[in-house]
């Protein structure tokens, strides 16, 4: 056949059933194909998805999808489910403003089952969704696919422990990159898994249970024997204890074995546990060969590769790095802890350099957390780098196991406000607001690349209480870094344009539009600086000179910076009109982070809007 000419004809799963196995191979091809001719054109997640292709041509070839639930963990190997679910047209929008998401979400389509971003949910949601299958007698499959890193979380262990104890039909499939099959061992392994998966292996299984039941001792013999024999070819003791049939590894890359195996389980009661085994990147040898470079891609030509960025600016994460490298130098008392995160979060120079202050815990901001607040009672400074959405997960940790230990760590946040194409699961929006109403912390937003640095080394500097950084995703505003450290003023923001009658009150990245929209109107603008502690004296002093106050931050407006200003000149007896610009009170969606702040109204233009329709001025 011609180039992509089968998955042309392909525009929903129940068209791929009508294939034969031969034809499958070749749809595989073409849609691997497709795949790399259009993310090299859109950016996005490469690599994991070339090494999903055969597995989801399998489980839509098995299950009759949307009928039967598929629940993708993290999402960012979903494309080829996209492609073969009615999208495939569509993918030249991927991850852009109004385009499809980069990652499941149920409002773009019905095969889409759970929205997700995070990684380690696939397993207790696919087991929330059999349950009221089995509530409301449905006879439907529901199938967890989720990654060897996700399986790194405490969640999915929590979901396998619930699931096994419950008992409930569902498979759960590991979709394992990092283990690769030798020719003996996997032969082996294929053959023992056929015989494990076959309905007659398990119906003699449970014959031979039931009649060994009379004789206990006999019964529990045949069973050890049963697990030392399984547990010499393949790691199954572990899932077998949580309840759950495992069968693998299997190779993730052949069809025939997936589709027998898959076939098999689909009628298989109780908790299953398929392991399949791929690689990241497969038919892609640049992908092959740097999977972890080829994860998350810019536009790039697919012949060549891809190029280094060009760019002379400095990006927030590249500041923290250098910080991290800058700070051991003269400093041996500290750690560097990342949930995963070590080169999106700027750490890879440092944990060359430094390899015993850095820790990377895997995909678990709560262990990460937690392990911070142990090493801080000991005297070490643990610097923590996470993402703001990431954050999130270990909100309990960072209240009970540091604020309320009354112990130093500094949480280096990145992806601070709105993100970009990895939309409304990765948007840090919501830190400010749930950071400030905890006690014992310190919040800076640094509204330059030099401010961010500076801040980094105050934070890393104080000693009776924990410290949070927060700043954007992306490029600073060009501005020179000084490497010699400077303690700031803790609690002082500065005047950084004189004006008349509106003050803007600009909280980290948001000083740069609020500058452009004051020259326009002639207003003073602040750069906060702290969120907490606030200010005070600044407020005073504005609020004397100046009738009204506009106050802007990256973060929703709710419970944000801007309300903590609203809440001191309330306690210091101030009246002022007062208007709170943020991100407003929904989810935003993907696209290029400039467009969607100009749609919020968090752009010069924005910012200047806003204030007219006030009438101030």
């Amino acid at each position: 056949m011609t180039h992509q000419q089968l998955l042309h004809k392909i525009n929903y799963p129940h068209e791929l059933r009508q294939l034969n196995r031969q034809e499958l191979y070749t749809l595989a091809q073409e849609l691997r194909s497709f795949i790399l001719s259009n993310v090299s054109k859109t950016g996005g997640h490469l690599a994991s998805n070339l090494g999903c292709v055969e597995l989801t041509i399998a489980l839509h070839y098995v299950y009759n999808t949307p009928e039967d639930a598929l629940v993708w963990d993290v999402g960012h190997q979903s494309y080829p489910h996209k492609i073969l679910t009615g999208r495939r047209e569509k993918m030249d929008s991927l991850r852009q403003m109004g385009g499809l998401s980069g990652f499941p979400k149920r409002g773009e389509s019905g095969y889409d089952t759970f929205d997700v971003g995070h990684s380690s949910t696939s397993i207790s949601a696919a087991l929330g969704m059999a349950v009221a299958n089995q509530l409301r007698g449905r006879d439907n499959k529901v199938v967890a696919i989720i990654g060897d890193g996700s399986m790194t979380a405490g969640l999915a262990f929590e979901g396998l422990n619930n699931a096994g104890w419950l008992e409930t039909d569902m498979l759960v499939v590991l979709n394992d990159n990092e283990m690769s099959i030798s020719e003996s061992v996997g032969a082996i392994s294929s053959y023992l898994s056929q015989i494990l998966a076959s309905r007659f292996y398990n119906k003699v299984k449970g014959t031979a249970n039931k009649a060994l039941s009379i004789m206990p001792g006999m019964q529990k013999l045949a069973h050890k024997v049963e697990e030392h024999m399984k547990g010499m070819v393949m790691p199954s003791t572990m899932f077998e204890e949580l309840g759950f049939n495992y069968i693998g590894p299997i190779d993730g890359h052949d069809l025939e074995q997936l589709i027998d195996t898959l076939s098999e389980l689909k009628n298989l009661p109780g908790p299953q546990f398929l392991h399949v085994v791929t690689k990241k990147g497969q038919g892609y040898k640049l992908a092959e060969n740097d999977p972890i470079g080829y994860h998350g891609v810019n536009k790039f030509n697919p012949n060549e590769g891809m190029v280094s960025n060009k760019s002379t600016a400095l990006s927030y994460m590249h500041v923290f790095g250098k910080f991290l490298c800058d700070i051991a130098k003269i400093d041996d008392e500290f750690i560097a802890i990342t949930p995963a995160m070590r080169e999106g979060s700027g750490m890879v120079e440092f944990a060359k350099l430094y390899p015993e202050k850095f820790f990377d815990v895997g995909i678990a901001e709560q262990h990460a957390i937690t392990f911070a607040g142990g090493a801080a009672t000991k005297g070490i400074k643990p610097i923590v780098a996470i993402y703001s959405t990431f954050l999130q997960r270990g909100y309990d940790q960072l209240i009970h196991d540091v604020a309320l230990q009354e112990v130093s760590v500094l949480f280096a946040i990145d992806r601070a406000g709105v993100v970009g194409a990895d939309g409304p699961t990765h948007i840090g929006a919501f830190d400010l607001s749930f950071l400030r109403c905890i006690p014992n912390l310190i919040i800076m937003t640094p509204s330059d690349e030099n401010e961010c640095y500076q801040m980094l080394y105050t934070g890393f500097r104080i000693n009776n209480q924990s410290c949070a950084v927060r700043y954007p995703r992306g490029a600073g505003i060009g501005q020179e870094l000084d490497t010699e450290f400077k303690m700031i003023p803790i609690g002082k923001g500065r005047v950084v344009r004189e004006g008349h009658k509106i003050a803007i009150l600009a909280f980290g990245s948001m000083l740069q539009p609020a500058r452009e929209a004051a020259q326009e109107i002639d207003a003073s603008v602040c750069d906060m600086r702290f969120v907490k502690p606030l200010d005070r004296d600044l407020l005073v002093q504005i609020a004397k000179t100046h009738e009204f106050i506009v106050t802007i931050e990256e973060n929703v407006i709710a419970g944000g910076a801007g309300s903590a200003c609203a809440e001191a000149l309330q306690d210091l007896n101030i009246q002022r009109p007062i208007l709170h610009l943020g991100i407003p009170d929904q989810f935003i969606e993907h696209g290029d982070p400039k467009l969607l702040l100009a749609s919020i109204g968090l752009d010069g233009v924005g910012i200047l809007n806003s204030i007219r329709q006030k009438n101030w001025f």
